[in-house]
C-alpha cells in the first residue's frame, strides 16, 4: 500500500514541479508581449478546457456594463479550431504540463510571437522555467529551515547563532540478555534523548558517546510511554563484545531549525545543492567516459576497473521508475521532512538539467539562438525543428535506457 501511495504522491509532485517550470515561461512570455496560445496541465489528449472570454478583456478596458465571466468552457467541437485567446486545459496524461506560445521558432516574425521578441526577451522567457524551479526549491527549503532542515552534507551552511538542533528519534530496537542495558532496566521502544550532558541526535551520536565511557557508570535520559525517565548503566570495558548491549533504530533524521535566518539558509542551501548536482553530474559523465576508454585497454585489470566505473555511473542515474517507484515510496514512509527535501532536490535537478546546452532543453534552445547570432546566420524554422527533434529523440532513447536500468534494479 505504501508503494501505491508513494507512486501517486510522486506523480503529483513531479507534475507540480513541471507545471511550475512551465508557469515561469507563461508569466514571463505574457509580460514581454508574447501571446500564449495554451497553458496545459498534463499532456494531451485533452480532458477538459476553458477559453479566455474576449468580452471580459473588453470589459476590463472600459468597465462598462455587467461584468462578464473571465473564463468560458471550451466546447469539445471547437477544439480543432484556432482560437485568438488563451486556452487553459487539463489533460489525461499526468506527466507534467506545457506552455504553447505563438510562433516559437526563432525566425518567426509574426507580431506578438516568440520569434519576433527581442533577444533579451527570449532569454528571459527561456530561462524563466529554470528560475521558477530554483524559486520553488528555495520556498521548500525555507519551510524546512523553519521546521527542521535535514543535514545533507559535511560543509552544510549554517548560522550558528540562530541554529537549534533537533534530534532524530533514536529508539532501543532490542536488548542483549545479561547486558548492561538489560541490568539497568532498558526496554524495547525506549527513546534515548541524552547521554550524560550530551544530547543525542542520531545513532552515531550514541555510539560515539558510549565509546568515550567504557567501564563507567553513565546516566541516560530516555522517553518511555511519553514520560521522561533517567537510567544509569555501567558499561562494559572495551575488550567486551559490546559496551551497552542494545541495537538501535532511528525514526527520523536529525534536523536543524532556524528562525529569522531561514530564508538566508535556504538561499545558500539552494546554491550548495546546485553545486552538488553539477558536481555529481560531472563525476558521472567522467566515470562513464573513463570506463568506456578503459575497455580498449589490453590489460584485464584496467578493463575490470573500467567496468566498475561504468557501473558506478549507471548506479548514480535514476529515471522515472526509480524516482516514482522507489525514491518517493521510501520518502513517504520516512515522513514529510524527507519528502519535502526530495521535492526540493528534484526541483533543483530540473533547473540544472534545463540549463545544459542540449537543443531539446531551454538552455539548448538559447545556445542554438546565440550560436546562429554569433555566426551572423538565420536560424530557420526547418533547421531549428530538425536539430531540436533529433536531440529530443536522443533524450527519449536515454530515458528508455535509464528506465530499463531502473526496472532491472527494481526487480
Amino acid at each position: 500500500m505504501n508503494i501505491v501511495v508513494g507512486v501517486i504522491v510522486g506523480f503529483l509532485i513531479l507534475m507540480a514541479l513541471v507545471v511550475a517550470h512551465e508557469f515561469g515561461h507563461f508569466i514571463v512570455a505574457r509580460r514581454n508581449g508574447v501571446t500564449v496560445e495554451e497553458f496545459g496541465i498534463g499532456f494531451p489528449p485533452r480532458a477538459i478546457a476553458w477559453v479566455k472570454n474576449p468580452e471580459y478583456e473588453k470589459w476590463q478596458k472600459d468597465k462598462s456594463g455587467k461584468k462578464p465571466k473571465k473564463w468560458l468552457r471550451f466546447p469539445r467541437e471547437d477544439w480543432d479550431k484556432k482560437q485568438k485567446t488563451l486556452i487553459f486545459s487539463l489533460n489525461f496524461l499526468p506527466i507534467g504540463g506545457f506552455c504553447s506560445m505563438k510562433g516559437e521558432s526563432d525566425s518567426d516574425t509574426t507580431p506578438h510571437s516568440f520569434g519576433s521578441a527581442s533577444l533579451w526577451a527570449k532569454t528571459k522567457i527561456l530561462f524563466a522555467g529554470v528560475a521558477m524551479n530554483w524559486l520553488v526549491a528555495f520556498i521548500i527549503l525555507t519551510g524546512l529551515a523553519l521546521t527542521g532542515m535535514p543535514t545533507f552534507m559535511d560543509n552544510q551552511f549554517t548560522i550558528a547563532s540562530d541554529a537549534r538542533a533537533q534530534s532524530g528519534i533514536v529508539k532501543v530496537a532490542s536488548i542483549i540478555e545479561d547486558s548492561p542495558a538489560k541490568l539497568a532496566g532498558f526496554k524495547e521502544g525506549d527513546e534515548i534523548i541524552s547521554v550524560g550532558n550530551v544530547d543525542i541526535y542520531s545513532t552515531t551520536d550514541l555510539i560515539i558517546e558510549n565509546s568515550t565511557h567504557p567501564g563507567e557508570e553513565v546516566l541516560y535520559r530516555i522517553i518511555r510511554d511519553g514520560t521522561s525517565e533517567e537510567i544509569t548503566a555501567k558499561l562494559n570495558n572495551t575488550d567486551a563484545d559490546y559496551l551497552l548491549g542494545i541495537t538501535m533504530s532511528q525514526d527520523s533524521v536529525p534536523t536543524i531549525r532556524y528562525t529569522w535566518s531561514a530564508p538566508i539558509v535556504a538561499a545558500v542551501s539552494t546554491v550548495q545543492l546546485t553545486g552538488e548536482t553539477y558536481r555529481g553530474l560531472g563525476n558521472m559523465v567522467g566515470s562513464f567516459f573513463s570506463g568506456v576508454t578503459k575497455q580498449f585497454s589490453s590489460d584485464d585489470a584496467t578493463r575490470t576497473e573500467g567496468q566498475q566505473e561504468i557501473k558506478s555511473a549507471g548506479d548514480s542515474v535514476s529515471g522515472p521508475v526509480g524516482i516514482i517507484g522507489v525514491l518517493f515510496p521510501n520518502s513517504v514512509e520516512s515522513g514529510p521532512t524527507t519528502l519535502a527535501f526530495l521535492a526540493a532536490i528534484i526541483s533543483i535537478s530540473l533547473a540544472c538539467m534545463n540549463v545544459l546546452p542540449i537543443p531539446a532543453l531551454d538552455g539548448g534552445r538559447f545556445f542554438l539562438i546565440m550560436l546562429y547570432r554569433l555566426r551572423g546566420k538565420t536560424l530557420t524554422k526547418e533547421t531549428e525543428e530538425k536539430i531540436v527533434s533529433r536531440a529530443f529523440i536522443f533524450l527519449l532513447i536515454l530515458i528508455v535506457l535509464v528506465t530499463i536500468l531502473d526496472i532491472t534494479r527494481f526487480f
